[in-house]
């Protein structure tokens, strides 16, 4: 639906970057569970402005996703980064359209080098610890199931996997996260950017449906000259962490959100635990 912007928040930002141009465009909200983003027509061209969610989600937060997007902004990785100003991201419009679950897989090689030339860029500042993030979901949800519980302890006691190999992960890479722009394949939806394991990536990439966890893992393998045996390992230790991770982002969703199709996920992913 087209509408006005009328933050003045998000005009002052639009205002910083551009200040001889006038403001006024084509507003249309987009949908998303991590917090309202807008795509705009203006001027200046098609841009994306990316609020801070309404209701908190742990380890959410625009500035490091901007700060983030910043150091990688001569990579081709994603959009480029235009402005920060509390709650609103502002970033470029990538034009193309996501890949669909099928195209995900036929696609795979050209998504395991763009996740891989992620992988070989610095380190961001930003270090992704799982279970403190895992504590908070919990602190977090009014309703927590005994699996939860009986789950997180384990790990707790287990202790994180020693990382594999440390590299900048996205840490959402999914078919309706990957645009194929002019230009390539590009990913979008930075916000669980961080820090980790290259092997905690390659898990949230196996647990995307339909993928032949196998044929990714060999091919990343080969791609990044580690072993592919070694690296399966270390793919199946981070997995019941993972699973962890994605049923506590759904039952909080679901619960911020009253959405059915979320507490439905919530419900299946406690039943697979």
């Amino acid at each position: 639906m087209v509408q006005h912007n009328s933050d003045p928040i998000l005009t002052a930002l639009i205002q910083q970057q551009w200040p001889a141009a006038s403001v006024a465009g084509h507003f249309s909200a987009l949908p998303g569970l991590s917090g309202n983003s807008l795509y705009m027509q203006s001027e200046q061209g098609e841009l994306l402005a990316r609020r801070a969610p309404l209701q908190p989600v742990p380890f959410v937060n625009r500035q490091r996703e901007y700060r983030i997007l910043r150091q990688l902004r001569h990579r081709a990785l994603g959009p480029l980064p235009l402005g920060w100003r509390a709650p609103w991201l502002l970033q470029s419009w990538l034009p193309g359209e996501t890949l669909t679950a099928a195209g995900f897989n036929a696609q795979r090689q050209a998504v395991l080098h763009l996740v891989t030339r992620l992988h070989q860029q610095p380190l961001t500042g930003y270090p992704l610890h799982l279970l403190p993030l895992l504590q908070r979901y919990w602190q977090l949800c009014q309703q927590r199931h005994w699996r939860w519980l009986r789950r997180l302890q384990r790990l707790q006691k287990q202790g994180e996997p020693a990382p594999l190999r440390l590299a900048p992960l996205h840490m959402d890479v999914h078919p309706g996260n990957l645009i194929m722009t002019p230009a390539g394949l590009r990913l979008i939806d930075w916000e669980y950017a961080a820090d980790g394991d290259v092997a905690l990536e390659l898990a949230a990439i196996c647990s995307c449906d339909g993928v032949d966890a196998g044929a990714w893992i060999a091919y990343y393998a080969e791609l990044t000259q580690l072993n592919q045996s070694v690296l399966a390992r270390q793919v199946a230790h981070w997995q019941p962490w993972l699973q962890l991770l994605m049923a506590g982002w759904y039952q909080l969703r679901a619960e911020q959100s009253g959405e059915e199709t979320l507490y439905a996920l919530a419900n299946a992913s406690w039943q697979d635990i």
